[in-house]
């Protein structure tokens, strides 16, 4: 439950961040909200990049980021409506719906985050391959990155391939 009371009886209120998206099949129309989390969305630099801000390209991608709403869910009383985005995907495109667990990873030579931009570029590196080589390649990098130290929260990448 995201309402808690502690030991001595006080209300706690601990939000949650997530990002859900609807992929219309017959039209590639993907309707996203998020809430502290964004949306990655892969376009071939080739195609329109549906006048979505361009956070990085690579490899002849660009990596489009939707920014989910400020707020988490729960936490805070807050009675206001979380945005929701709709997108026209072209054949190609992908799009990725992850938690913070990824880029908040500990490890590498100096034990720090993995970061966003790392993943970022990850994501971006890897548009060549198919879904499940990409798969592969996350969990290995993530592997290789975390070395002995614990996992230190959820990690969930959701990827699909328009």
């Amino acid at each position: 439950s995201i309402r808690k009371q502690d030991k001595d009886g006080i209300s706690v209120r601990d939000g949650m961040d997530l990002s859900i998206c609807c992929l219309d099949l017959e039209s590639n129309v993907v309707e996203f909200s998020g809430a502290n989390n964004p949306l990655y969305i892969l376009k071939a630099t080739s195609n329109d990049s549906a006048n979505i801000p361009i956070s990085m390209t690579e490899n002849g991608y660009n990596l489009l980021e939707i920014k989910g709403d400020k707020m988490a869910i729960g936490g805070a009383e807050n009675s206001k409506n979380y945005q929701t985005h709709q997108v026209q995907l072209q054949k190609g495109d992908a799009i990725y719906l992850f938690s913070d667990g990824y880029a908040d990873q500990f490890g590498g030579p100096k034990e720090k985050k993995f970061m966003y931009k790392r993943f970022k570029e990850l994501i971006l590196s890897i548009q060549e391959n198919t879904m499940d080589i990409q798969k592969e390649t996350l969990n290995k990098t993530m592997l290789d990155w975390k070395g002995d130290l614990d996992q230190i929260d959820d990690i969930c990448v959701i990827g699909v391939k328009i």
